[in-house]
């Protein structure tokens, strides 16, 4: 392969073109959807103590309902979270601010939980995906 160009070094070209194929790539990624979020680590669920407490949105806490607790997605986002271990999905809507302890990423409702075959477990695997995106203030 020869280059012309006097910024690239004839040694380094190879490199340079990868370079570029994997920006390229991360950007093409990146432009997708907004809604791609996606994140993996430990999922955990709300013990029932929290039944009637307000959440963070200000709501009260369900443990019948399908919500999550998330530290930065915007309340109101539908998220659904998937157990790792077993491949089990929910769908839940962010409504609280958590979970409190380092590593985990989502906490989920008792609902939820259930469905996740979470309970027994109390902490799994999971990864998470922005389904829909909250809606614009």
């Amino acid at each position: 392969m020869k280059l012309n160009h006097p910024a690239i070094a004839p040694h380094r070209a190879p490199f340079v073109y990868l370079l570029w194929i994997v920006v390229a790539a991360t950007l093409l990624s990146a432009c997708g959807s907004r809604n791609a979020f996606t994140q993996t680590g430990q999922g955990s669920y709300y013990a029932d103590k929290f039944a009637g407490r307000k959440t963070t949105s200000g709501v009260p806490y369900r443990p019948g309902k399908m919500t999550a607790a998330h530290n930065t997605l915007p309340f109101g986002t539908r998220i659904k979270v998937t157990n790792v271990r077993n491949g089990k999905s929910v769908k839940v809507t962010v409504n609280d601010r958590g979970p409190h302890v380092k590593g985990r990423i989502v906490d989920v409702s008792r609902k939820a939980a259930r469905k996740l075959d979470l309970v027994d477990a109390g902490v799994v695997p999971v990864q998470l995906k922005v389904i829909k995106a909250a809606a614009a203030r």
